[in-house]
């Protein structure tokens, strides 16, 4: 273990989750949903058994202080079972106990940071993705961002976006928009600690036609709906704040 060595972690507070709701005990899985699992207002139940209820919510509540703190794996179950607290129905309780059953598997994971083992230490980099009209209800597309920093997540989000988008490349658009505004505030963070950040921060995605919109000036056709505040990343582009790379350029070790 190296003298630059951090690691953070919730492992007592996953392991009290499993017992307070019996699945310390179960099989881990590992994946963190079923193939193709679409939760929608269809499987809601509009008057759930008290007890069901206060389950449902209770494991919602667990999950979300995991994510907030240091499970940004559990980010997208954890917004896709937030959005049925209301109203829970069987299928939404299957799927909030099959995530517990991959936290099973996965409990004692911790977050490491190190200056020790990275080229780049103390320099910010990160993904974006997003997927569109993954809301089944709305058909309103759910973007996340994840930032790193020396081996570690630093700042990540997942959620559902406001408005309907008409083509992948827009919403892979508004992601880098808000991972940008993000990327900001760490910048601003990063420098009252004494690690300003003097290149571009790499963001990376699997969206060519983002990453080009992002770089080339000239007005397209097909980016004509694209509202102005939109174009706020292409800002950050061309003033050198933000790199926009394809994700095959990505190195683990950065």
């Amino acid at each position: 273990m190296g003298k630059c060595t951090t690691y953070l972690s919730q492992t007592h507070y996953a392991k009290e989750i499993l017992r307070t709701y019996n699945i310390w005990n179960a099989t881990p899985h590992p994946a963190l949903m079923q193939p193709n699992t679409r939760l929608n207002k269809d499987d809601c139940d509009k008057n759930p058994a008290p007890n069901f209820h206060r389950r449902y919510r209770g494991i919602v509540g667990s999950l979300g202080y995991l994510v907030t703190m240091t499970r940004p794996d559990l980010a997208w179950e954890y917004s896709e079972l937030s959005k049925h607290a209301q109203f829970p129905g069987k299928n939404h309780i299957l799927a909030a106990e099959h995530v517990l059953s991959y936290l099973r598997g996965t409990w004692n994971q911790t977050i490491c940071y190190s200056r020790d083992s990275h080229e780049n230490s103390n320099v910010l980099w990160g993904w974006v993705d997003a997927d569109w009209a993954g809301d089944t209800d709305t058909r309103r597309s759910h973007a996340g961002y994840i930032l790193m920093m020396n081996g570690g997540p630093i700042s990540w989000k997942n959620q559902r976006q406001d408005n309907v988008s008409l083509s992948t490349y827009r919403v892979e658009f508004v992601a880098a928009r808000q991972a940008g505004q993000e990327a900001i505030y760490v910048h601003k963070t990063l420098t009252d600690l004494g690690f300003s950040q003097t290149q571009a921060t790499l963001l990376y995605k699997d969206n060519l036609a983002c990453g080009a919109i992002s770089e080339n000036p000239v007005r397209r056709k097909i980016s004509r709906h694209v509202d102005i505040r939109k174009y706020y990343v292409r800002k950050l582009v061309l003033a050198g704040f933000l790199n926009s790379c394809p994700c095959a350029r990505t190195k683990w070790w950065l």
